[in-house]
């Protein structure tokens, strides 16, 4: 294999890890999807994609609360 085949195959795998995570938070998925995920995908990488996609969605919610905070009150 080459090593722009290599590449490629680096990016598909992390490519597919992330949406297999952005998928499983969001709780709709295939069972042939997650079939391809058990065997083709590290569990290590799921972990981290996992927990740095909650960092990312709990960061979100705090930046979210504080401009909704921010903002003066209209009524």
């Amino acid at each position: 294999m080459s090593e722009l085949e290599a590449k490629s195959v680096k990016r598909s795998n992390w490519l597919r890890t992330v949406q297999a995570v952005l998928w499983s938070f969001v709780g709709l998925r295939k069972g042939s999807d997650y079939q391809q995920d058990l065997e083709k995908l590290n569990p290590f990488h799921i972990i981290g994609v996992g927990i740095g996609a909650a960092l990312l969605f709990v960061l979100g919610l705090i930046a979210l609360v504080n401009w909704v905070v921010a903002q003066p009150h209209v009524l």
